[in-house]
């Protein structure tokens, strides 16, 4: 009868913290709007068809159209060191959220004892020594709290919330890896071109060498002309060189990106953009920032701070915990079986936090001044996109127009290297004019192409500015599945 009471009494105690508690819970948390402008500057806002478009295309593997360029992106995203580590702290976060959601549920365990003692005379009742045996068998419940105020719930929340950004953490530094591995290889492409120029105006000024050699041996030329003429002929041996270097060191830190060794063979001629990356349509408005995946990772961060916060303010309600064990116990081994043995405890417990000098007052203040410092993280991290993807979109615009000028001045440091050596040739005019027209040939030919190499760079760059498309189609981004909440 006493247990009987005793159990409503705590069914009805039960009902009212709940209640309490229920009313105890903090409003939901709600996202701001983000502190950034609706367009980006240097953007057509005219194309309504751009954003989609840009959705449906975006593809890493559909946006890198070059299939040397593919081959060295899978080979990174297999091998890289870094891809592997980002990786396994998703599986660190993962396994934190499970062992904050198993604290939701009682933990049942089975136990069997078997106690053998002795009691002295001087202490037994009866006078005389006598040892005895105590075995039981049971399965019990260890202290199980009942989560009336949502703190065991937030804390799986905040875990939860935690491995999902960590997982958009590691989506975040796939865009990254596959940006620089993009635009290494883009710089590999740049120094191929630039080193097969080089050893064009080589093999032209060594066999102007030649001429103008033969031409002083016969007394037809000057001592100074040829001293001009082999200037030439070490400025462009000097230019291949420095090339050759800057082309080598380059290829080494793609294969340090690619995690194991690429196909440095030189290619030249492929740092056109319609045959490297996808064109990105115009018209972007800055609501595509929200796909990407740091900004997603600095959402469920804040999320997880709000979730703490109701943890922390939880921890002031009292706890109200289970503790009980149903089994068998006898003082004979063979007797232990027997209906008569049958054993049980129950045990439930309130704790009411008294005094803890201020402990739980400084984890409140702790856990929202963590909240305002992801809600600072949060709103800096969209500005930091936002910004990124304008100076992409900007580099872009302008590099544009200076690519274009940059060829029709190519084209006239062409026909102005044409007709000085044709002066010259025609004796009106010194090879002093043939040596600037072609040492700045050279440099405007260099230029050129490191233009169309920055160029495809800033596309890049606005790729990954953009979130980097939908990285989940037709890419293994990740080891696992993506958890909905």
């Amino acid at each position: 009868m006493i247990c009987q009471k005793t159990a409503k009494t705590m069914v009805v105690c039960a009902l009212i913290v709940f209640v309490a508690g229920c009313a105890a819970l903090p409003a939901p948390y709600n996202k701001a709007e983000p502190p950034v402008p609706g367009h980006f500057a240097r953007a057509d806002v005219s194309s309504a068809k751009a954003p989609d478009a840009y959705r449906n295309a975006a593809n890493w593997r559909a946006y890198f159209l070059d299939p040397d360029l593919l081959q060295v992106l899978e080979l990174a995203l297999a091998h890289n060191r870094d891809m592997q580590s980002a990786v396994l702290r998703v599986a660190e976060a993962r396994a934190q959220h499970g062992i904050r959601r198993a604290e939701r549920f009682p933990a049942i365990d089975g136990q069997a004892d078997s106690v053998r003692s002795r009691t002295p005379r001087d202490l037994s009742p009866t006078g005389r020594a006598e040892t005895s045996s105590v075995y039981e068998m049971s399965v019990g419940l260890t202290s199980w709290e009942l989560d009336f105020w949502g703190r065991i719930r937030s804390l799986e929340t905040a875990a939860l919330e935690q491995y999902l950004a960590s997982e958009t953490a590691q989506r975040a530094f796939t865009v990254s890896l596959v940006a620089e591995v993009a635009n290494t290889w883009l710089t590999q492409r740049e120094y191929d071109r630039r080193i097969e120029l080089a050893n064009q105006s080589i093999a032209t000024r060594e066999e102007s060498q030649r001429i103008f050699k033969r031409r002083y041996q016969l007394g037809a030329g000057t001592r100074l002309e040829l001293t001009q003429v082999k200037a030439l002929l070490v400025q462009a041996k000097t230019l291949a060189v420095q090339l050759e270097q800057a082309r080598e060191a380059n290829g080494h830190y793609l294969a340090f990106l690619a995690g194991t060794p690429v196909d440095n063979t030189p290619r030249s001629n492929v740092l056109d953009g319609k045959t490297i990356l996808l064109p990105i349509a115009p018209g972007l408005p800055s609501d595509l920032l929200v796909q990407r995946p740091d900004i997603v990772s600095a959402e469920h961060r804040l999320t997880a701070a709000h979730a703490n916060i109701h943890a922390a303010r939880a921890a002031f309600f009292p706890r109200i915990s289970l503790t009980g064990s149903l089994g068998l116990a006898s003082n004979e081994l063979e007797n232990l079986f027997e209906a008569a043995n049958r054993a049980w405890t129950f045990m439930p417990a309130i704790a009411v936090p008294i005094f803890n000098a201020g402990r739980l007052r400084a984890n409140l203040d702790l856990a929202a001044i963590r909240r305002d410092m992801a809600v600072a993280e949060y709103e800096q991290t969209i500005q930091q996109a936002f910004r990124e993807v304008s100076d992409a979109l900007s580099a872009r615009y302008w590099l544009v127009q200076q690519l274009d000028i940059q060829q029709q001045g190519l084209a006239t440091q062409r026909e102005r290297a044409r007709l000085a050596q044709l002066r010259y040739d025609n004796g009106t005019t010194s090879y002093l004019d043939v040596l600037d027209a072609q040492r700045e040939l050279l440099q405007a030919e260099q230029d050129t192409v490191q233009t169309q190499r920055y160029l495809l760079t800033s596309q890049v760059n606005l790729f990954a500015a953009l979130g980097g498309g939908p990285l989940g189609q037709g890419a293994s981004m990740s080891v696992f599945p993506q958890t909905k909440k």
